[in-house]
This record gives structure tokens, sequence and C-alpha cells, in this order.
């Protein structure tokens, strides 16, 4: 590998909107990570030969405690940050075991749509929080 292509890696990222009752799932990251104390939707690093949805189950299991059920995809969303780049792969997903715990975060929070922008989000995932909120428009609330 020569100098270039250190330049940039990109990471592949599963990450999973968890809803509940018209809310989705933020998570603040922690001091100690990297974007410390950014916001974000669940999720992490999709391992060679993983697909999204074990990826999807896998790290809410890790950062959350809980078991979810994998559902509809929204819109990939891709993010330049200084020294590396990130794709976004959000899957819908719902809570099937157990309740959220914080394991891996700062803080959680069951946000509304027209809650999404009271905290302070991680760049890539303005993107996905936006196409989740026009995917709720005219549709208020999803059951548990």
């Amino acid at each position: 590998m020569d100098a270039r292509e250190h330049r940039r890696q990109t990471l592949h990222v599963a990450c999973a909107l968890i809803e509940r009752g018209g809310r989705v799932l933020g998570v603040q990251r922690s001091a100690a990570m990297s974007l410390p104390l950014k916001w974000e939707f669940p999720g992490g690093k999709i391992e060679p030969g993983e697909s999204v949805a074990v990826c999807l189950v896998r790290e809410v299991r890790e950062e959350l405690g809980v078991e979810v059920a994998v559902g509809e995809a929204l819109p990939d969303a891709a993010h330049d940050y200084p020294g590396f780049s990130v794709v976004l792969y959000p899957r819908r997903c719902r809570i099937i075991a157990g309740e959220p715990a914080l394991i891996e975060h700062a803080a959680a929070r069951w946000l509304l749509p027209e809650e999404l922008h009271a905290v302070d989000w991680a760049a890539a995932d303005l993107p996905v929080l936006e196409s989740w909120r026009a995917s709720q428009q005219g549709n208020p609330g999803t059951a548990d």
C-alpha cells in the first residue's frame, strides 16, 4: 500500500433507526470515543462478509444490550470527515427483547421527528435523520 491509499480510509457502518411509538432512539457518544459527545444512531462497522442486518443485530446487542428485528432500508449516506470517510447504511429496527442500557454511550433519548435537532448530531448522521423524519410525515407513530 502506498501513501495515497493511507490518506483516506472509508468506513462502512450499519446504523439502526430503532423506532418505538413514533420516536427514534438517538445515542450520545462517550467523551472517550472519536467525535466525543456527538449524537448518532446506534450501530457500527460492518465486518468482512457480514450483512447490514447481521451487523446491526450484533452491534445493538453489544452497545445497548437489546435484541432488534431489522426492517426497511433508508437511503445510504456518505460523509467525508477530516482524515476518513464514512458510508452509513441505515435500517429501521424495532426492539424484540430487552430495554436499552448505556453500555458504550453517555446518554440515550427517544426523539420525536420534531425533536431531532434538539441534540448535536455527528455530521454523517444528519442525512439519515432527515430521511427518517421525511418518512414519518403522514405516518403518525408506529406500533411498538
